[in-house]
Formats: structure tokens, C-alpha cells, sequence
């Protein structure tokens, strides 16, 4: 099980920029298809965005789409989400996942084998 660190959350006001990073340990980050979750209070964890091995390859869910951009570093086993235009409805406990067989395509929390423990962002309005 590969070992996920998530940091960069915080408080920021609507309009604002945040970059999250999830931290990889070991050496077999490069192998992994790389996903970001969120879970806002009462809801279920959703989909935000994912990221192919070599990073070729990203997707999106609707909401998010022209406002985050996900990228990954594997020399730094570290992945990244830059979120611009933050909304107040983009507030959750944002979750970095490993797929760890490899493949893409799949955008369901439960094919993802490791998670990170989340780190909060507060949009306030």
C-alpha cells in the first residue's frame, strides 16, 4: 500500500486560488493512476479529477472543469491540484487516491486502493 499525504487546504475567500498536494511515499508513485476526491458535510465523496501514470491523460468532473487543473511530478512523487475561482460550493475535505493496478478510466471511490486523510477547504462567500 503506497502511503498518501495531503496538504495545502485552508480558508479562502470566493474568487480565490488554493494548490493541494498529495505527497507519495515509495517508488512506485509513477505506476499509479492519481485521483482527487472531496466530500462536502452531509454528502457522499465525489469525483473532482484524475491523471493517467505518465500524466498525459486528465479528467475532470463538470464542475470543476476550467477552474482546477490536476498534474503530477514523478521524479517528486507528488501530485498536485490548483484550484483557481473557488466557489463557496467547492467546500469539502479534499481526498488524494491511488489506483494502484494502473489502469484509467474508472471514477469510483471504490476502485481506488489508497487514500490520503483528507485536508479541508473552505470557500467562504
Amino acid at each position: 500500500q503506497v502511503q498518501l499525504v495531503e496538504s495545502g487546504g485552508g480558508l479562502v475567500q470566493a474568487g480565490g486560488s488554493l494548490r493541494l498536494s498529495c505527497a507519495a511515499s515509495g517508488r512506485t508513485f509513477r505506476r499509479y493512476t492519481m485521483g482527487w476526491f472531496r466530500q462536502a458535510p452531509g454528502k457522499e465523496r465525489e469525483f473532482v479529477a484524475d491523471i493517467s501514470r505518465g500524466g498525459s491523460s486528465t479528467y475532470y468532473t463538470d464542475s470543476v472543469k476550467g477552474r482546477f487543473t490536476i498534474s503530477r511530478d514523478n521524479a517528486k512523487n507528488t501530485m498536485y491540484l490548483q484550484m483557481n475561482s473557488l466557489k463557496p460550493e467547492d467546500t469539502a475535505v479534499y481526498y488524494c487516491a491511488a489506483l494502484t493496478d494502473g489502469s484509467y478510466g474508472s471514477r469510483t471511490n471504490a476502485d481506488f486502493t489508497s487514500w490520503g486523510q483528507g485536508t479541508q477547504v473552505t470557500v467562504s462567500s
